[in-house]
């Protein structure tokens, strides 16, 4: 068969969770509330690490980082909204834009898990050098240091993927533009692309866990001397919620671009896919603001004013 003969696709149906019209109603509630949650909360978390001065430390600022340079507003943004939308209207059409920023956003909370685990280590290792490594211009160059190896990697996974034509369906077995499904429906030779994706994963897997165990073995090797049962249960709430984020999208990403195509489920796709890139912008604001004084002091703090602003008014 010759090429000339196929259909080159340029939009692509997203695939429903359902058919059946109360489960899509369903779906863009309970979407809708998710979305909704973390964008109140990490807007919240952003609002309160601006305001309050106390928050203006490198911890704080990656944290601000994550709630949105580095994804839980738009890495969220992006796929979510899309989805809900599908759902109440059945209009499932979608081009290739949110593909570029999936990727680039993806890796770069990946990184900046990294980094805030490297915060930690040195805020709990080194406390006396903690000021002078961790200064304004090396938070700067670590934040800029995410962004831009994210949009390295994007560009070389988007340019390698769409040099291929897609032509044997335009649906993809996902809530959102990715690379496991976009190769699924290529109808050329994807074993480059594939290749590139395993290497890719096992490059940066292998060295993000490295670098993340190693962290954090030396920091629960440093909270274990500390004497108070107090002190160490403040420090491990404060280590483990990250790890358990970590692993979480580390292990679910692993699951989706690791597994043969014909280990492939389209409802263990669709599972993974909530577990990496919803579930980790929901669980960010309960984490690091319900749990966390300093968050909540401020947002308290802000309130108040808030509330006198208005009296006074």
């Amino acid at each position: 068969m010759g090429r000339t003969n196929q259909t080159i696709l340029t939009e692509f149906l997203l695939l429903g969770f359902s058919d059946i019209r109360e489960l899509q109603i369903l779906h863009f509630v309970v979407f809708l509330v998710i979305y909704l949650t973390a964008l109140i909360g990490n807007l919240l978390i952003l609002i309160a690490v601006a305001v309050d001065r106390h928050l203006h430390t490198p911890m704080y600022f990656f944290l601000g980082n994550l709630s949105f340079l580095d994804l839980d507003l738009c890495y969220i943004s992006v796929t979510v909204p899309k989805s809900t939308a599908n759902s109440l209207t059945n209009d499932r059409q979608i081009s290739f834009s949110g593909f570029f920023l999936v990727l680039t956003l993806a890796f770069a909370e990946m990184i900046l898990l990294v980094v805030m685990a490297y915060d930690r280590y040195v805020a709990i290792c080194r406390p006396l050098h903690y000021r002078v490594i961790m200064n304004k211009t090396m938070c700067a160059q670590m934040a800029s240091g995410c962004w831009i190896s994210a949009v390295l990697y994007s560009v070389m996974h988007t340019s390698n993927t769409f040099r291929l034509s897609f032509c044997r369906s335009d649906v993809i077995g996902q809530f959102f533009c990715d690379i496991p499904q976009l190769l699924k429906i290529s109808c050329y030779d994807t074993s480059a692309n594939e290749i590139l994706v395993i290497v890719c994963v096992l490059f940066f897997g292998f060295l993000f866990v490295v670098s993340i165990f190693v962290s954090y073995i030396h920091i629960f090797s440093m909270i274990l001397r500390i004497p108070s049962a107090q002190g160490k249960y403040k420090a491990f709430s404060t280590c483990l919620p990250h790890l358990i984020v970590f692993s979480l999208f580390m292990s679910t990403t692993m699951f989706t671009y690791m597994r043969p195509k014909s280990m492939s489920s389209l409802y263990q796709d669709l599972l993974a896919a909530v577990f990496y890139s919803v579930v980790p912008p929901l669980l960010n604001p309960m984490i690091y603001s319900l749990r966390n004084k300093e968050i909540k002091d401020a947002l308290g703090k802000m309130l108040l004013r808030i509330v006198w602003i208005k009296n006074s008014s």
